[in-house]
Protein backbone atom coordinates (compact mmCIF):
# COMPACT_ATOMS: atom_id res chain seq x y z
CA UNK A 1 0.00 0.00 0.00
CA UNK A 2 3.14 2.55 0.84
CA UNK A 3 4.41 1.99 -2.78
CA UNK A 4 0.56 2.78 -4.25
CA UNK A 5 0.64 5.96 -1.62
CA UNK A 6 4.03 7.19 -2.63
CA UNK A 7 3.64 6.92 -6.35
CA UNK A 8 0.02 8.76 -6.31
CA UNK A 9 1.56 11.49 -4.50
CA UNK A 10 4.72 11.58 -6.81
CA UNK A 11 2.93 14.05 -8.73
CA UNK A 12 2.41 17.57 -7.62
CA UNK A 13 -0.61 18.76 -9.43
CA UNK A 14 -2.09 15.07 -6.87
CA UNK A 15 -0.65 16.60 -4.18
CA UNK A 16 -2.16 19.98 -4.07
CA UNK A 17 -5.41 18.03 -4.65
CA UNK A 18 -4.93 16.28 -1.35
CA UNK A 19 -4.14 19.53 0.20
CA UNK A 20 -7.36 21.27 -1.04
CA UNK A 21 -9.47 18.38 0.51
CA UNK A 22 -7.32 18.50 3.41
CA UNK A 23 -8.81 21.46 4.39
CA UNK A 24 -12.55 20.41 3.07
CA UNK A 25 -14.51 18.24 0.49
CA UNK A 26 -14.82 19.56 -2.49
CA UNK A 27 -17.17 18.80 -5.58
CA UNK A 28 -14.68 17.66 -8.78
CA UNK A 29 -15.72 20.61 -10.55
CA UNK A 30 -14.62 23.23 -7.34
CA UNK A 31 -11.19 21.20 -7.62
CA UNK A 32 -10.90 21.42 -11.50
CA UNK A 33 -11.36 25.72 -10.85
CA UNK A 34 -8.28 25.49 -9.27
CA UNK A 35 -6.13 24.58 -11.07
CA UNK A 36 -4.96 25.71 -15.02
CA UNK A 37 -5.66 22.30 -16.76
CA UNK A 38 -8.73 20.48 -18.24
CA UNK A 39 -10.91 19.02 -16.51
CA UNK A 40 -10.53 15.24 -17.94
CA UNK A 41 -6.88 16.05 -16.65
CA UNK A 42 -7.88 16.35 -13.04
CA UNK A 43 -10.06 13.49 -13.68
CA UNK A 44 -7.27 11.19 -14.42
CA UNK A 45 -5.49 12.91 -10.96
CA UNK A 46 -8.49 11.87 -8.96
CA UNK A 47 -8.62 8.06 -10.38
CA UNK A 48 -5.32 7.58 -9.43
CA UNK A 49 -5.93 9.26 -5.77
CA UNK A 50 -9.42 7.41 -5.81
CA UNK A 51 -7.23 3.78 -6.60
CA UNK A 52 -4.48 5.06 -4.17
CA UNK A 53 -7.29 5.14 -1.59
CA UNK A 54 -6.43 8.41 -0.71
CA UNK A 55 -9.87 10.14 -1.66
CA UNK A 56 -13.43 9.38 -2.12
CA UNK A 57 -15.66 9.99 -4.29
CA UNK A 58 -19.72 10.22 -4.06
CA UNK A 59 -22.73 11.24 -6.04
CA UNK A 60 -24.67 13.86 -4.78
CA UNK A 61 -27.34 14.75 -7.35
CA UNK A 62 -24.78 15.89 -10.32
CA UNK A 63 -22.04 16.73 -8.20
CA UNK A 64 -19.62 14.18 -7.79
CA UNK A 65 -17.88 15.32 -4.18
CA UNK A 66 -14.36 14.71 -3.05
CA UNK A 67 -12.98 13.52 0.10
CA UNK A 68 -10.04 12.85 1.62
CA UNK A 69 -9.28 9.43 3.23
CA UNK A 70 -6.51 9.40 5.80
CA UNK A 71 -5.97 6.13 6.25
CA UNK A 72 -2.84 5.76 3.63
CA UNK A 73 -1.32 9.26 5.36
CA UNK A 74 -1.49 7.87 8.73
CA UNK A 75 0.36 4.58 7.04
CA UNK A 76 2.99 7.12 5.95
CA UNK A 77 3.57 8.51 9.02
CA UNK A 78 3.82 5.20 11.06
CA UNK A 79 7.06 4.58 8.26
CA UNK A 80 8.40 8.06 8.68
CA UNK A 81 8.74 7.91 12.66
CA UNK A 82 11.17 5.92 12.42
CA UNK A 83 13.44 8.20 10.45
CA UNK A 84 12.07 10.77 12.34
CA UNK A 85 14.00 9.27 15.69
CA UNK A 86 17.07 8.62 13.46
CA UNK A 87 17.34 12.38 12.41
CA UNK A 88 15.99 13.62 15.29
CA UNK A 89 19.15 11.57 17.17
CA UNK A 90 21.31 13.29 14.89
CA UNK A 91 20.50 16.18 15.22
CA UNK A 92 21.06 16.36 18.55
CA UNK A 93 24.03 14.96 18.55
CA UNK A 94 25.05 17.65 15.94
CA UNK A 95 23.96 20.42 18.50
CA UNK A 96 25.70 18.55 21.15
CA UNK A 97 29.20 19.01 18.85
CA UNK A 98 28.40 22.23 17.94
CA UNK A 99 28.00 23.46 21.55
CA UNK A 100 31.41 21.30 23.13
CA UNK A 101 33.32 23.23 20.00
CA UNK A 102 32.01 26.47 20.68
CA UNK A 103 33.24 25.89 24.45
CA UNK A 104 36.15 25.01 23.16
CA UNK A 105 37.35 27.76 20.68
CA UNK A 106 36.15 30.40 23.52
CA UNK A 107 38.71 28.98 25.65
CA UNK A 108 41.86 31.33 25.94
CA UNK A 109 45.22 29.70 25.49
CA UNK A 110 47.33 29.63 27.97
CA UNK A 111 50.31 32.01 27.61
Amino acid sequence: MLDQTFAALSDPTRRSIVGLLAEEEMSVGEIVEQFSIAQSAISRHLNVLENAQLIQRERQGQRRICRLKAAPLSEIDEWMEGYRRHWKGALTRLQQAVVTEGRSSNEQPDV
